[in-house]
């Protein structure tokens, strides 16, 4: 029954994983730019909910924090990668790191030594069934991270869009050169990755987390590996690498006092394992192309 418990707590958790993952993955097929500033995406959204619901209500400040990183993601594709146009997708990478810096550096002085709590509106309560436990936040997280990845996976399919992005993910000049706006495609394809991140900042400040604080950002540190195990090019593959991850973590951590052997705090270190492990065996993750680099 424990097993089965941090089971299913680990595909909560994986599902939180996956959809910043899933905006890693969904940025590198636009841009061929790994966004590091993704975790401070999760944090900017995380401390914009907690710090307005007080005074605005639960799902004003939901919306209001998904709507802001949705919005701060493409200004800064705007200004920091679209317009730096044919430069190295190296250079634009180190420039995330930059920003992801300066955006938890900001947040962190507006936290100061606070706590932030945010309340939700089904409170930090328990759900059980037949002995098996899991918080109602990391039950309506799993639920609404389903949800929107098989949103997002059929509008890949379906969607002019979801066609637009696959063909400048192919090939940027071929897209343009058919008629496919590729700057529009880009911006909306950061914009839906930073609505993710605000989902994902909901969940993970939430029961059984004590609140907000700045190590939420650390959360990508996490979902980058879950994107390389499931492959850079490949969305559903984030969204398996962050289940394996989430699953992973949980029962390792869950068994910490048999594997105390291997030292404490093992359950932070199994998805790095986890990654060296896949990538040995498939250089381009589970689910991604043989050929990822861009020239």
């Amino acid at each position: 029954m424990k097993l089965i418990s941090l089971l299913l707590a680990g595909l909560s958790l994986g599902s939180m994983y996956a959809l910043v993952a899933m905006g890693f993955v969904m940025i590198y097929r636009a841009s061929a730019v790994l966004n590091f500033a993704h975790g401070a995406f999760v944090l900017v959204g995380a401390f914009a909910i907690a710090s307005t619901a007080p005074q605005w209500g639960f799902w004003p400040a939901a919306l209001f924090g998904v709507v802001l990183v949705a919005l701060l993601a493409m200004i800064v594709e705007r200004t920091l990668v679209g317009r730096r146009g044919a430069s190295s997708p190296v250079t634009t990478t180190i420039v995330t790191i930059g920003l992801d810096i300066i955006l938890f550096t900001l947040v962190s002085t507006l936290l100061g030594s606070r706590i932030l709590s945010l309340e939700q509106p089904w409170g930090g309560a328990a759900f059980t069934v037949g002995g098996l436990g899991i918080t109602v936040n990391r039950l309506i997280g799993l639920l609404t991270s389903a949800v929107l990845i098989v949103a997002l996976l059929l509008a890949f399919r379906y969607t002019t869009w979801g066609m637009q992005m696959r063909a400048v993910a192919e090939d940027r000049e071929a897209a343009a050169i058919s008629g496919i706006r590729v700057g529009r495609v880009t911006t909306l394809s950061w914009g839906v990755a930073g609505a993710l991140a605000g989902v994902a900042a909901i969940f993970l400040t939430g029961a059984p987390t004590p609140g907000l604080t700045p190590a939420i950002s650390t959360v990508a540190l996490v979902a980058f590996p879950a994107a390389v195990i499931g492959g850079l090019s490949s969305v559903p593959g984030a969204l398996v690498g962050g289940l394996l991850v989430g699953v992973a973590e949980s029962v390792a951590t869950g068994y910490q006092d048999q594997l105390a052997f291997l030292g404490r705090g093992f359950g932070a270190v199994v998805p790095y394992i986890l990654v060296l492990v896949v990538l040995v065996i498939r250089p381009a993750g589970l689910f991604g192309s043989k050929e990822v680099a861009r020239a």
